[in-house]
């Protein structure tokens, strides 16, 4: 049995003295496992990562790194680690290789080490045939694969990916996607990821923490948190100005119903069968069903459950909006 490599005991941050950016999170991160903090932008996720890189000093609460306590052992945490930064921090007047030699040089890697170290992880990410270019001629897709590189300049135990496929398109992210597999299938190296993409989370983690204004609202597998809504989510809106709860409620296999937004959000067993139950037993009573839809369970079904809201439509702050646009803008140039 894997022991855990991360732990935060009631983590906090707040600025300003009001402003709670992360509120009381408690959490394990095991040996070898990819685990994600998904949430909306603004969420928390970034200020949980910095005061697990040592960058910010938690305002309560404790956590350890390989054993390191982040704030009393902090230069000890970052001989382990390895960061990935949503921004993009290569030097663009130096190319690929120069901007991997140059972490390798903060890091105090001797020269002939970390020469034979830049091309290979050069040639992990696919950049050996580019490593004497400028960075600034790279694409967004190039800029997040040598960010990775660097990252991994000093072999971490543990690496930190901050949203790392923010503002690449799909065929782009499906490709960092494939890295950070093999960085775990091949280095067996613990990865602490955050994103706000659900099928990311979904694609790559082991286990979720999904945090929501600072505080972590439910953790698990990504099965195990679609299994915790108990069935699948049949959407009901019906023409006429009624409350037809109780008829929902007394068909089999429904095990909730709510109203919301003008229409019956309805948790069931076997969707595909009581789907057609509900619209029967609505006609018999002289009620015309105008919308239905059937969803099996899904992250964002799972983040609509605990917070009663979907995660696309949350809202971010304006310094994250802010941020963001300018990480888009360098992604795509």
């Amino acid at each position: 049995m894997k022991g855990d490599v991360i732990r935060a005991e009631g983590l906090t941050k707040v600025f300003n003295r009001s402003v709670v950016a992360v509120d009381h999170v408690s959490f394990s991160v095991r040996d070898g496992e990819i685990f994600g903090f998904l949430g909306p932008n603004g969420a928390g996720k970034t200020t949980t990562i910095n005061m697990l890189t040592t960058v910010l000093r938690p305002t309560e609460g404790n956590a350890w790194v390989m054993d390191f306590d982040v704030v009393k052992q902090a230069k000890e945490v970052r001989k382990v680690i390895g960061v990935v930064p949503q921004e993009y921090t290569a030097d663009e007047d130096l190319t690929g290789y120069e901007n991997v030699m140059l972490c390798a040089d903060l890091y105090g890697i001797p020269r002939d080490v970390a020469k034979k170290r830049a091309l290979e992880l050069l040639e992990l990410v696919d950049l050996i045939d580019f490593k004497d270019k400028r960075v600034e001629t790279y694409s967004g897709g190039m800029r997040r694969r040598l960010e990775l590189a660097c990252g991994l300049i000093n072999r971490p135990k543990v690496l930190f990916l901050d949203e790392p496929t923010l503002g690449l398109d799909v065929h782009t992210r499906a490709a960092i996607w494939s890295y950070i597999k093999r960085l775990k299938e091949e280095y067996d190296m613990t990865i602490f990821m955050t994103t706000h993409y659900l099928e990311e989370a979904d694609a790559l983690c082991d286990r979720i923490a999904i945090i929501d204004h600072g505080k972590i609202i439910a953790m698990g597998s990504p099965d195990e948190l679609k299994n915790s809504l108990g069935g699948d989510i049949i959407t009901i809106a019906i023409k006429e100005r009624a409350d037809v709860t109780e008829i929902i409620k007394g068909c089999e296999n429904v095990k909730e119903v709510r109203y919301e937004n003008g229409a019956y959000r309805i948790k069931a067993k076997d969707g595909e069968v009581t789907a057609p139950l509900i619209i029967e037993a609505l006609r018999r009573r002289g009620y015309t069903v105008v919308k239905l839809s059937l969803t099996k369970p899904t992250l964002n079904e799972v983040f609509l459950e605990y917070t009663g809201r979907a995660l696309r439509d949350s809202e971010e702050s304006r310094e994250s909006f802010i941020a963001h646009r300018i990480t888009l803008m360098r992604a795509r140039r």
